[in-house]
């Protein structure tokens, strides 16, 4: 009975530890970057949103504020939101990730992979912008917008990606000659 298990068993075993490897590394990361407002790659992502708000009219100004590492969005001389290092999206990729290389396929899984973190950030980024420009126009569906509409998706985005991931290249029959 217990043969009947080891394949799902493996695949559960392979995907705790890729993702715990991941966690603790990004956890690594942080600690290295705990005196600052926030870390680079949430600075970047801030900057990437800040530049796009500019692009649509609303102009932005990034404020760090390393006492609540934070760095604040200020649209239009107006206090907006705030961006936290959980904003920056990295930990959906470490799960991501971690999926992807439970099933890995050689060279496309790196491809693959890479080409899904584009796409989740740019999903992000987007995110960041749209919840923004909500705050500013309607500030009234901040709530819904901020806990329910846009982690569908950001985490909708990711359940597509894996689907693609599984449909197209885990589970695709080999070609007889």
């Amino acid at each position: 009975m217990f043969k009947d298990f080891l394949p799902i068993l493996k695949v559960i075993l392979r995907f705790i530890i890729i993702y715990l490897v991941l966690l603790f590394a990004y956890q690594f990361y942080l600690n290295y970057f705990a005196s600052s407002a926030i870390d680079p790659f949430s600075k970047w992502v801030a900057a990437q949103s800040g530049f796009c708000q500019n692009s649509l009219g609303y102009t932005t100004e990034l404020v760090d504020d390393a006492r609540y590492h934070t760095t604040w969005f200020y649209v239009n001389n107006n206090y907006i939101s705030r961006m936290v290092e959980g904003c920056n999206a990295i930990s959906i990729m470490i799960l991501f990730l971690a999926f992807i290389f439970v099933f890995y396929k050689g060279a496309k899984t790196f491809i693959f992979a890479a080409v899904g973190l584009v796409v989740i950030h740019l999903m992000n980024v987007l995110r960041i912008v749209w919840l923004n420009i909500i705050l500013v126009e309607y500030p009234k569906y901040e709530t819904i917008s901020h806990q329910y509409i846009f982690p569908a998706i950001i985490y909708g985005t990711i359940v597509i990606l894996w689907l693609i991931w599984v449909k197209f290249f885990v589970l695709k029959p080999k070609r007889r000659n």
